[in-house]
């Protein structure tokens, strides 16, 4: 087996627990008795893992509470347990182990001494796990600690973008929006103009050294910006990225990027269509959700900062933005004004992107050939941009950061925008109805019919049938038919399942006519004898052979409705 690795692997994707606050958990009756003070260091535990191997590194990742009952631990003169004792505490520590957790009974009565000792020396947190303590109790009240924190996380997250919400619909959205970001994140907000230096800012500024690197980290999401020479992009903690990126020019920039420079966490951000903006972000700590909460705000800024915008247009932007965090669409129908508009569901067709730049914001670009200047993106949750760059659909909430996308960002970017099996995630717009989307290389495109802006959602559900159509017919556009039941389903395939299903009638003959005489008088057998003319018992003859050629109840009202839109396809009901 590998030897594990210096530093942690891949936290989970829940936060760690505090060791604090398992210490402070009464049921389990943990105490520390070796090792540096787990309040004034900030100990945290990524997972539990239980082992009584004499050594535990090449099985551990970093970042455990190692549990042991101390089965290795040798019965032999006290200077060999001490020397073995002392490699066994610095193996946990070069594993990168956050803590050992020993248990009291059955194999030793006490912690041994030369143990307390070796923990002592090699800084590991020594826990004493009582003797009604199980080790399994101590797992379950890690994992429970961990679900307690993400779910306030999530909490956090959502009040946060409820924040963001309300500044970014303030007369002076972007200075709001930037103090609430830096509020909610307890650090630095900036708006980087196109020349690379901030041109508003919120919250305490960085230190010199930590606010030169964010410059820095600015110019590798922004490489036309000022500060964003090949001599900065080479320095600093991300210099390494920031090489890469001056080596391998004209390699497109990546949306965001990350960095940690005089003990400050930095993160940048690129807004889409903003003409070289970028928006910079410096945090003393990073908590798990600051990432989505910058993301959201980055393409709030990039709504808000859209250029040549007049006052319909202004006004517009608002309500969109609105939308995307949303509002009702009621609500934001007087900023919309009283146009109609269209939706566009659009998937990558599968093996196009290899030949097709097929990324949303070259289907904008293509979009908005025909759109003109009017065109809008909308994003997954039925809300839009209005540049016309669409965005990705996501499950999470706002999890995923609804990030911007570019022309650079090419098959690449089509090919993560995909769902956990494969799936390319779709992407959506929304478009004046005035203006007739076309068919688009690389695409299956889903187009709903015209609508206000206060039947959007109706809008946005149309569009996703169209594309599942178009999906499942394999044709590359597919537009909302208004016509009922019959108008969910493609004409072909309705056409083919009529035919399937009534095929056991023959074709002509009294069979199809009678049942479909039955089916529209309500199955009332003197109604339909004297529609066609015959004695009742041959109607009741006639509909119990249907009955038994195909197979089905009559009675059931869900297999009248299926073979009354069946005769319809095929000319039998009318």
């Amino acid at each position: 087996m590998a030897d594990a690795p210096d530093t942690l692997a891949a936290a989970p994707p829940t936060p760690p627990v505090p060791l604090t606050a398992l210490l402070a958990h009464e049921e389990l009756g943990l105490r520390q008795i070796a090792g540096p003070d787990a309040a004034r260091t900030g100990a945290v535990v990524h997972w539990v893992h239980t082992s009584e191997m004499a050594d535990p590194y090449p099985y551990l990742l970093g970042g455990e509470l190692l549990l042991t009952a101390g089965v290795h631990v040798p019965a032999a003169d006290a200077d060999s347990v001490a020397d073995r004792l002392d490699a066994y505490a610095a193996r946990i520590v070069a594993a990168g182990g956050a803590a050992l957790g020993f248990g009291v009974a059955p194999v030793h009565d006490t912690v041994p001494e030369a143990l307390v000792d070796a923990c002592e020396r090699h800084g590991l947190p020594l826990l004493e796990v009582p003797p009604r303590t199980t080790f399994s109790g101590v797992a379950r009240a890690v994992w429970q600690l961990m679900a307690e924190a993400r779910h306030a996380e999530l909490r956090r997250v959502t009040q946060a973008q409820q924040g963001l919400a309300a500044a970014a619909s303030r007369p002076d959205p972007v200075p709001a929006l930037l103090r609430q970001l830096a509020a909610r994140l307890s650090g630095y907000a900036a708006l980087y103009g196109a020349d690379g230096t901030p041109a508003q800012s919120a919250g305490t500024p960085p230190e010199p050294g930590a606010g030169a690197a964010l410059g820095r980290l600015v110019g590798v999401v922004n490489p036309g910006g000022g500060a964003a020479s090949d001599e900065g992009r080479g320095t600093g903690v991300g210099g390494s990225a920031a090489r890469g990126q001056a080596e391998r020019a004209p390699r497109p920039a990546p949306a965001s990027a990350t960095d940690t420079a005089a003990g400050t966490h930095l993160a940048a951000y690129a807004l889409a269509g903003a003409h070289g903006l970028a928006l910079g972000v410096a945090t003393r700590q990073r908590e798990p959700g600051d990432h989505t909460l910058a993301g959201v705000a980055a393409v709030l800024l990039s709504l808000l900062t859209a250029p040549h915008q007049g006052a319909a247009e202004s006004a517009r932007s608002a309500a969109l933005v609105r939308l995307l965090l949303g509002a009702a669409p009621e609500d934001v129908a007087p900023l919309l004004g009283p146009g109609r508009w269209t939706v566009v569901h659009a998937r990558v067709r599968g093996g196009d992107h290899e030949r097709t730049p097929a990324t949303p914001a070259s289907l904008a670009a293509a979009l908005g050939s025909v759109l003109a200047d009017d065109g809008r993106g909308v994003d997954g949750g039925g809300a839009a941009d209005p540049r016309g760059v669409a965005r990705d659909e996501s499950a999470d909430g706002g999890g995923r950061e609804a990030g911007s996308s570019r022309e650079a960002g090419s098959s690449k970017e089509a090919e993560s925008r995909t769902t956990g099996a494969g799936t390319p995630r779709p992407v959506r717009l929304l478009l004046p109805a005035d203006r007739e989307p076309a068919p688009q290389a690389g695409w299956t495109l889903g187009v709903s019919a015209p609508a206000g802006a206060e039947a959007l959602p109706a809008a946005d559900a149309q569009a996703a049938r169209a594309l599942r159509r178009a999906e499942a017919t394999r044709v590359p556009f597919v537009r909302h038919r208004e016509t009922g039941l019959a108008g969910l389903v493609a004409p072909a395939e309705a056409d083919a399942h009529a035919r399937t299903l009534l095929a056991p009638l023959g074709d002509g003959g009294p069979l199809p006519e009678t049942l479909r005489t039955w089916l529209s008088l309500h199955g009332s057998w003197d109604r339909t004898a004297a529609a066609l003319s015959v004695h009742r018992n041959t109607v009741r003859q006639r509909v119990t052979r249907c009955a038994t050629l195909l197979d089905v109840d009559l009675d059931d009202p869900d297999v009248r409705m299926e073979l009354w839109f069946a005769l319809g396809r095929t000319g039998g009901a009318g």
